[in-house]
């Protein structure tokens, strides 16, 4: 397993755990769980959810944004965001 992929890894157990006193905002949130997403699955697939579902579709929007980004750039860009969090 490359370097990154274990910091990323330590970084998503980080989050996960609740680690810290850090409270991001929506906004934030919802760019990790694109980059997440981006990271893990790759380019955004499937159909972008309706009007009413309004977090469904803001998820979607959010991933849809980060197409062609590769895994590690946005394993990358995850670990410096919730590093920069931290400080």
């Amino acid at each position: 397993m490359s370097d990154l992929k274990q910091k990323f890894e330590a970084t998503v157990d980080f989050v996960q755990n609740g680690e810290g006193n850090v409270d991001p905002s929506n906004e934030v949130k919802l760019k990790m769980y694109a980059l997440y997403k981006q990271a893990t699955e790759g380019d955004v697939t499937g159909k972008k959810p309706g009007m009413m579902d309004f977090v469904g579709r803001a998820k979607y929007t959010a991933w849809e944004e980060l197409k062609g980004l590769t895994a590690d750039e946005a394993m990358q860009q995850y670990i410096d965001e919730i590093e920069a969090l931290k400080s």
